[in-house]
């Protein structure tokens, strides 16, 4: 009976999630402590969890603060118009531009961010070209999402795949960077040949991209370079905290304190623009997975799936790779991770060899297959919201029948790297 209530209570809150009737950081909270309620869990054990998995929520809000203060100083503006003034306006090259700007600055900014600050000046250089922004607008959503599965801060499946695999920042880089690579530049060459001819625009259109002022874009000058100096120290740190030792966490609500402190601003006036739904959001989705591994069914699903691939890792990791595509869209790249990521633990011990491919195969399928729909990851519904807030709606049925295309491609093209690789 007990076992029955715990996966009602898990199935509810994924329901709510998913439709977002409710806020779900709400949902979380309340479906975390409907476990300990129930005496699933008692107080303590979901302390812990939330306690174990304190270093994600501290990374989280470290980062957060950085790409805060850096937004103000309107660098990421000054980025978009110059790269349009750089190709002289021509429509498919603006395009191609900002996506790799968007997938580089995803990788070691959190996607979500980079998305509300590229995607209104990715609107407003399609309309100065009177072109049609829907198709800039999902490439960078793509993009964002395609980018930030590159390194471990870069989407927050990988953050709970680090976490739960004791896997480094420089494993993340090395492990995964060459395959997004390779799915960023097949992407670019899709949309080329999809977009390249439907994109024309008169000389004069062009012109006026090249008469903006690019000096009105930076608010504040000083305030830009100190800010870009502890981006470089923190992503500096990131990258030698295996020799160094200091934890990512540590690391990173250290820069965001210095550049606090350099901004001159009140602690209050930052704190009050965080992402407080998605931080008590993570707190209370642990507890609920918590819940459902301390009910045995983690370790059942895990049995099954051994017995399934019959103990082959290359077949588990494809397993893992379609299966995470396939749901990362409909439950949330965020919930699937933190569930499926239970099930990778639980079934480790039983292969040998690159036993990691199997994480490289959930954070590949979890965040690629997220492009797949409206709700797969928090980057598309922040996008399409930015869009519609300026009279750019993007059904549901528009971003699914792109989105699929861009996932079948991503997933076909992660199969192979890691079929080849490990």
């Amino acid at each position: 009976m007990l076992m029955l209530i715990g996966i009602l209570i898990f199935l509810v809150t994924f329901y709510f999630i998913i439709t977002e009737k409710y806020p779900k950081s709400l949902v979380s909270i309340i479906g975390g402590g409907l476990m300990v309620v129930i005496r699933i869990l008692n107080e303590e054990q979901a302390l812990e969890v939330v306690g174990y998995n304190l270093e994600i929520l501290v990374l989280l809000i470290g980062m957060m603060i950085i790409v805060e203060i850096m937004s103000e100083t309107g660098i990421f503006q000054w980025i978009a118009i110059k790269l349009a003034q750089v190709v002289k306006g021509d429509p498919i090259k603006i395009l191609v531009l900002l996506s790799i700007v968007t997938a580089t600055c995803s990788a070691f900014l959190d996607n979500v961010t980079t998305i509300l600050l590229i995607v209104p000046v990715t609107i407003f250089l399609a309309n100065r070209l009177k072109l049609d922004p829907k198709p800039f607008v999902l490439m960078q959503i793509f993009m964002s999402n395609i980018g930030g599965t590159a390194t471990m801060i870069g989407d927050p499946p990988n953050l709970i795949i680090g976490s739960l695999g004791g896997i480094t920042f420089n494993e993340f880089l090395f492990n995964l960077g060459p395959i997004i690579v390779i799915n960023v530049i097949v992407l670019l060459i899709t949309v080329k040949l999809f977009l390249g001819k439907k994109f024309h625009v008169s000389r004069e259109l062009r012109a006026t991209i090249m008469e903006l002022d690019l000096s009105r874009t930076i608010k504040n000058k000083k305030l830009l370079i100190q800010s870009e100096i502890v981006f470089a120290l923190v992503i500096l740190g990131f990258l030698t905290n295996t020799f160094t030792e200091i934890g990512l966490a540590v690391i990173a609500i250290l820069g965001a304190s210095v550049l606090v402190v350099l901004s001159k601003k009140k602690p209050e006036e930052v704190l009050g623009k965080l992402e407080w739904d998605t931080l008590f959001f993570f707190a209370g989705l642990f507890v609920v997975i918590q819940g459902i591994e301390e009910l045995g069914i983690v370790k059942i699903i895990g049995e099954k799936v051994v017995s399934l691939t019959a103990g082959n890792l290359k077949l588990t990791s494809a397993l893992m790779l379609i299966v995470s595509a396939l749901l990362s869209p409909i439950i949330g790249s965020i919930p699937h991770t933190l569930s499926f990521g239970k099930i990778v633990l639980e079934i480790l011990p039983n292969y040998s060899g690159n036993v990691n491919s199997l994480w490289w195969a959930l954070s590949l399928g979890a965040c690629l297959g997220g492009n797949m729909t409206i709700v797969g990851a928090a980057a598309n519904m922040v996008g399409t919201s930015v869009a519609k807030k300026v009279g750019i709606e993007i059904t549901f049925k528009e971003f699914f029948k792109w989105g699929t295309i861009v996932v079948i491609q991503s997933i076909i093209l992660s199969l192979i790297y890691i079929y080849l690789r490990y």
